[in-house]
């Protein structure tokens, strides 16, 4: 009994030694989850007043949208089962362009306008936009240092990590990824400007549909029979739903809050492609057509944004 009672101490020591060793990163990590926390507090119930629930409408669309997508690319494994590896470095670098451009054209273009037309200052207006840009990449680098996952290319990281199953922590590591797509598209609508959600949401759906594949593949390469392997990919989208309530909740508060959660998204999304998705797809040695898949995806976002927009 009480060997069993003391299992759980080596967790709490993993996490006490991480806190010691990461002092910047946790520091960090609470300053934007501070921040989230009082942005949610202020706007939280403003997102579901009678006004606003035509827009809080949108963002769980959006998010179903992001959550389908996934699924849709999931269930593609169980007719492809194989696909060749520089043909997911593809599609992922096509999925990494898109995330790239939704950031630029669809989230800190229309925080730094909003934020101009609030503060009436281009600079306000900037240092507004990169606060938030900072905010967002506090928060992903932090859960990235202190929440048990595991990535392809880098192995295994965060506390205890070593004590938990590889499947789990791959799933962590797909949660970590799609947290911030959700929070996008909910930020996207939390104005009701369908000029700037919709063009969001659609960019995400259409990668998200690639990244559901390549997930499924991944959790079948670690051993997850095939039909697991599908329902655990199919089961991460649900981060995007979820994520979409949170970034209406953020940005639906003080004026200020929403040109703030506009760089808070767009932060925590290009730190997605930068730490993970792009070093995943060079890995392999197909850095070109990784690159041309980037590429590609960057310009059809491009013309989804000019188009829809």
């Amino acid at each position: 009994m009480s060997d069993a009672r003391a299992a759980p101490a080596p967790f709490a020591q993993a996490w006490r030694r991480q806190l010691r060793e990461h002092r910047a990163a946790a520091f960090g990590l609470g300053v934007a989850l501070l921040a989230v926390l009082w942005l949610l507090l202020s706007g939280g119930a403003e997102s579901f007043a009678e006004g606003n629930r035509e827009f809080l409408g949108y963002a769980v669309l959006g998010g179903a949208a992001g959550f389908g997508a996934t699924a849709l690319g999931a269930l593609l494994a169980l007719g492809l089962r194989a696909v060749e590896t520089r043909a997911q470095d593809c599609m992922l670098g096509f999925a990494a362009g898109m995330m790239l451009a939704a950031s630029s054209f669809s989230l800190i273009l229309p925080g730094l306008d909003a934020a101009r037309e609030l503060l009436d200052s281009g600079a306000g207006a900037a240092l507004t936009v990169t606060i938030g840009l900072g905010l967002g990449v506090l928060l992903m680098l932090g859960l990235d240092y202190f929440t048990p996952h595991r990535h392809e290319s880098s192995g295994a990281h965060g506390p205890a990590a070593a004590r938990i199953g590889g499947v789990w922590l791959f799933v962590l590591a797909i949660v970590l990824h799609n947290l911030p797509e959700g929070m996008a598209i909910g930020v996207g609508f939390a104005h009701g400007d369908l000029a700037v959600g919709l063009p969001l949401t659609t960019a995400i759906a259409i990668q998200d549909i690639p990244e559901g594949l390549a997930v499924a593949l991944a959790l079948r390469a670690i051993g997850l029979p095939l039909a697991r392997a599908v329902l655990v990919a199919v089961a991460s989208g649900l981060m995007e739903p979820l994520g979409a309530l949170v970034g209406v909740g953020i940005a639906s508060g003080l004026p200020i809050a929403y040109p703030v959660s506009l760089g808070l998204a767009a932060g925590a999304m290009i730190f997605v492609v930068s730490h993970e998705v792009i070093p995943e797809t060079h890995r392999n040695g197909h850095q070109t057509a990784a690159t041309v898949g980037l590429m590609g995806g960057f310009a059809v976002m491009m013309f989804l944004d000019t188009a829809l927009g």
